[in-house]
């Protein structure tokens, strides 16, 4: 009978909580993770999809799941309401009801009914590429709108901790003024620069939490013990305006009072993480782009509040493009869905910077972190696999992740003939590749061609393939030399290990072969590409006896994704015949697993980097398959990371079809833009 009433129970819960779910409208769907504040490897904080039906009880979280303490109540009429990130309510609270989750390129926003009000909770990471000085801001903004309604009064809240600094045990925090903008500081205690934690946190520089009073708002602060500050506003709508020394379980709070208001009114929050040293790029410090005009951390933060308004209309400009993209680059919306939970998870890796010294804006760089899989600085692979999202929407970000590793290749610490795999093993360092660090060479090789070909093509600029000519044809001398017949290496899917005559290898020396003709207007490269590619598929070097599909080696089964033929079409080389796309779009159809097309014949998950580079290279219905595929995996419920760019498309190993796979955050969802970019380069206004 115990088990039975107890099984009730839990039914009654679960059919309560589903309920609650079900209640929820999640436009345009629930992905695996929603994007809260993301702006660099350092400011990354999500939310589950799954947890959203319980947001007001639910923390966020960092990339890699760690808990982050970020909270927001409201009160209304003297009531308390929990609204976001409240995982244990103080006495005397009642939790919002949530009834909307949106999300676009730059915002979520989350729609709660608290008592006789609606809020909305709107994240906004602003997503400006073209804008150096707003894209470099390591802040993100959360705006919270009590929605016209009766004549109630209302108060809304906010803290965080110092979970934002990668040692919540050991801190110290600060506040001060600028003007009407007050701002906490909170930094972690006895850590190096340029250090990590073991979830990839940055253990220097300060999270940051700022806020000003609006005219329709009084503002007042707090920091001091999180149970008494927060009964301090849940009791009297208010703070005390007293700044209590750190504690383990301290928080920073603002609380605005709104007063009586039938009207809307909204108030603003920025997030940060910012570090005066942001990168050691071969032992000169670099910082911030925004640091040329803002040095200190507080005028950084207040103008970011002051640029509010028009970081916000560019906002809705953006999201605009970016859906009109997705259903005019592929005929619906589906494809949108893709691309605008894509967007801010790309540019949430990358850092723009300048010279700590000289902060000479003229030598910006971009400095892009391997998330989740081994912390690698401007990895050539990875920016290759992110590449489709810069040649639609920034180009210019191509030169600037580009210039540090050919200056790294240039300088005498590297001595190959090949390219560099990475600037070094540890984000932020870059101090130089390791001895014992991974190498591809002619995988690395080919995408530094053709990267640099993307930028030229898309920009219509000479300059990085005229700075780095040498370099440049070393590199198509020594695919020339080595690519037809590859020695046992490894490729841009490093999990395979080392292969000798892998085929995707040959391809990417093909492909980069005449791609350095097209740059370079030597013919003799692009007739060496093509003849490699007619041994490759004419041949049958890389593909089965009939030439229905590439294997995985020369000669050896199993097949294979192939993916590197799509700069073959992205640049109109010709470099392998139609005939081998029309083989590869009738053969992917029929290995398909249970929910998509593995990487190949010999495993069961797929990666949706390549997965989308192929769906670029086939037409009609494969083309659809993939993009359904993919469409399927971030909206199926069984995931909760950062959308993942692995998973399992067949159950097994205790894993379902659908399931996420090892990534969690990565950059290289840039490779989702790859049909997009077919239609078109640079399409991005400037503001």
């Amino acid at each position: 009978m115990l088990w039975d009433r107890a099984f009730k129970a839990l039914a009654v819960v679960a059919s309560c909580c589903a309920s609650v779910a079900d209640a929820i409208t999640y436009t345009p769907l629930k992905p695996p993770s929603y994007p809260l504040a993301v702006r660099s490897p350092y400011l990354s904080a999500w939310i589950p999809g799954n947890d959203v039906a319980s947001l007001p009880s639910h923390n966020a979280q960092f990339w890699e799941g760690n808990k982050l303490i970020w909270s927001v109540i409201a009160r209304v009429d003297g009531v308390a309401y929990n609204l976001f990130g409240v995982a244990f309510p103080p006495n005397g609270t009642q939790s919002a009801v949530v009834t909307e989750a949106v999300y676009t390129s730059s915002h979520t926003i989350f729609t709660v009914t608290a008592g006789s009000r609606n809020f909305t909770l709107d994240f906004f990471s602003p997503v400006s590429p073209k804008n150096y000085l707003r894209q470099s801001l390591p802040f993100s903004y959360l705006t919270v709108t009590v929605a016209a309604g009766d004549s109630s009064s209302v108060q809304i809240y906010s803290d965080i901790d110092a979970s934002w600094t990668g040692q919540p045990g050991h801190a110290r925090w600060s506040f001060s003024r600028n003007a009407s903008t007050s701002v906490y500081e909170i930094q972690a205690v006895n850590t190096a620069t340029f250090s990590e934690n073991n979830q990839g946190q940055a253990l220097w520089g300060s999270a940051v939490y700022a806020s000003r009073p609006t005219d329709s708002s009084l503002l007042s602060s707090a920091s001091g013990p999180s149970l008494s500050t927060r009964e301090s506003f849940i009791n009297g709508g208010s703070l005390t305006d007293t700044q209590d020394e750190w504690s383990s379980t301290g928080v920073v709070a603002f609380a605005h009072d709104l007063g009586t208001t039938t009207d809307a009114s909204a108030v603003t929050f920025a997030i940060g993480h910012a570090r005066k040293e942001s990168i050691d790029f071969l032992g000169q410090t670099q910082t911030g782009y925004y640091r040329a005009r803002y040095p200190e951390v507080v005028g950084a933060v207040s103008h970011f509040l002051d640029d509010y308004e028009d970081a916000n209309a560019e906002s809705v400009k953006f999201d605009q493009l970016i859906q009109d993209t997705g259903v005019y680059s592929y005929g619906n919306k589906d494809y949108s869905d893709i691309l605008a939970l894509s967007v801010r998870q790309v540019y949430g890796g990358i850092e723009l910077t300048i010279p700590s010294e000289s902060l000479d804006v003229k030598e910006v760089r971009a400095f892009i972190k391997e998330i989740s899989s081994d912390g690698n600085i401007n990895t050539v692979d990875v920016i290759y696999a992110t590449f489709p999202i810069f040649y639609v929407l920034s180009p210019e970000f191509l030169k600037l992740l580009l210039t540090p590793v050919f200056e790294y290749m240039g300088s005498s610490a590297y001595t190959k003939l090949y390219a560099v795999h990475e600037l070094g093993a540890n984000y932020p360092n870059a101090t130089g590749h390791p001895a014992n660090g991974e190498e591809m060479p002619i995988e690395e090789s080919g995408n530094m061609i053709i990267l640099t070909y993307a930028y030229q093509i898309a920009t219509g600029k000479t300059d990085l393939a005229e700075t780095y000519s040498a370099q440049l044809k070393q590199f198509a001398d020594y695919l020339f030399q080595n690519g037809l017949y590859p020695a046992s290496q490894l490729s841009l899917n490093d999990a395979l290990g080392a292969l000798a005559n892998q085929t995707n290898l040959a391809v990417k020396a093909a492909v980069g072969l005449a791609t350095y003709g097209a740059l370079s207007g030597q013919s003799n490269y692009t007739a060496a590409g093509k003849d490699f590619a007619g041994k490759i598929w004419t041949d049958h070097l890389g593909t089965d006896v009939n030439g229905t599909h590439f294997l995985i080696q020369y000669g050896e089964e199993p097949w294979f994704l192939v993916y590197n033929h799509y700069p073959d079409l992205l640049f109109n080389l010709d470099t392998f015949p139609g005939e081998a796309y029309n083989a590869t779009a009738q053969f992917y159809p029929t290995v398909r697993k249970t929910d998509g097309v593995p990487l190949d014949g010999a495993i069961s998950w797929g990666q949706t980097n390549w997965q989308s580079f192929v769906a670029a290279t086939v037409r009609g219905p494969t083309r659809n398959l993939f993009i359904d595929d993919l469409h399927r995996y971030i909206s199926n419920g069984l995931n909760s990371a950062p959308f993942s760019d692995r998973y399992w498309v067949e159950a097994g190993n205790g894993f379902s079809a659908g399931q996420e796979y090892a990534f969690r955050a990565r950059p290289t969802l840039g490779s989702h833009f790859a049909l997009a970019a077919l239609t078109g380069a640079d399409i991005l206004f400037s503001e």
